[in-house]
């Protein structure tokens, strides 16, 4: 097999889907037993081009284009896992994760717990998601709600091209099953290009916030996408007089509750952010293990912004009526801010 030419230019700036390529590509190069999987990962590259040339490179025997089956995408990853390799699926689109939801829900979460411990899968399956694109109910999906249920997943939903790399080496690496949402409308970016680190500099670990944007006056907890609009929603709030503390989540599972913790301290108010539907979302997790854990902090009640309970219309005006805005979380901000 001739090898491919190098993925990407070294110490050039780079965009979200870049990022997560030099992170596949590395750890295929480090790791012999690693293995990829997903439809027209291959030949195409991906539908977004996440594994462009990933094939050419690496060969059919590791970069195997499947059918169109999630639910044997899922079966046969978990097996490969089983005996001994690392496995990087992929979901063409994370809505139809749910196609492979037994498989992963019944099967791949829980084989460490119905082992005692005694075996675990290395699996992580990823795929693009989230609205703002136009996509319509089958293309905008945030589902991770589901998983985050579900004991024996870690749940990863990075928001930065450095994030995106550093999370999927540390999920390929992490032993467990990881489900790891890619946020499309990020992947290209030019605004969002930044330097990311190279090899083990790259590792970032699983379960730890990042402190986006320091401030004194509300903490904003969000992930994913929607990071973005509440950092634009605090240079707002600035202008009001009021400083808003954003906590980049990063991990769902595990979630960094202490991150959380230690910024309202300071900051007595919170708002959770997410452009999954209200009802059983993640934001509502959230706002219950805050208000359980850190009751006598809060000089407010807390509060959420989330995506209407409806599906994502494919009609703009009606896509951004239904999903979290920088106005609402302004607004939602100030609300609090003023109580």
């Amino acid at each position: 097999m001739s090898a491919a030419p190098a993925p990407l230019v070294d110490g050039a700036k780079k965009n979200y889907l870049l990022a997560l390529r030099e992170a596949i590509f590395e750890e295929m190069e480090s790791n012999p037993n690693m293995l990829c999987l997903g439809e027209d990962i291959g030949i195409l590259g991906g539908a977004f081009g996440v594994t462009d040339g990933l094939q050419l490179r690496y060969g059919r025997d590791r970069v195997i284009d499947m059918p169109i089956s999630e639910a044997a995408i899922v079966g046969v990853g978990c097996g490969m896992a089983l005996n001994g390799k690392t496995v990087m699926a992929e979901m063409q689109f994370i809505d139809f994760i749910s196609c492979g939801f037994d498989q992963i829900v019944n099967m791949t979460a829980t084989f460490h717990y119905r082992t005692a411990g005694d075996v675990n899968i290395n699996m992580v399956i990823r795929g693009p998601a989230g609205g703002y694109g136009g996509g319509a109910l089958y293309h905008s999906q945030m589902n991770e709600a589901w998983f985050c249920h579900s004991p024996g997943l870690k749940v990863v939903c990075p928001s930065t091209p450095k994030d995106a790399k550093g999370l999927m080496k540390s999920a390929l690496r992490d032993g467990n099953p990881v489900i790891f949402y890619e946020i499309k409308e990020l992947y290209r970016r030019r605004d969002l290009e930044e330097f990311v680190p190279e090899g083990e500099d790259a590792l970032i670990p699983l379960g730890k916030a990042r402190i986006a944007r320091e401030g004194e006056s509300i903490t904003i907890v969000t992930y994913g996408q929607n990071v973005h609009h509440c950092l634009e929603a605090a240079k707002k709030l600035d202008a009001e007089g009021f400083s808003a503390e954003v906590i980049d989540l990063r991990s769902l599972v595990p979630l960094d509750e202490e991150t959380i913790l230690e910024s309202l301290k300071k900051t007595s108010r919170l708002l959770v952010v997410n452009e999954a539907p209200m009802t059983c979302g993640f934001a509502g997790e959230v706002l219950a293990r805050m208000s359980q854990n850190a009751f006598e902090l809060l000089d407010a009640p807390p509060a959420r912004i989330t995506r209407m309970d409806t599906p994502v219309p494919w009609v703009k005006p009606l896509e951004l009526h239904v999903l979290p805005s920088v106005d609402d979380i302004l607004q939602a901000a100030l609300r609090i801010c003023r109580y």
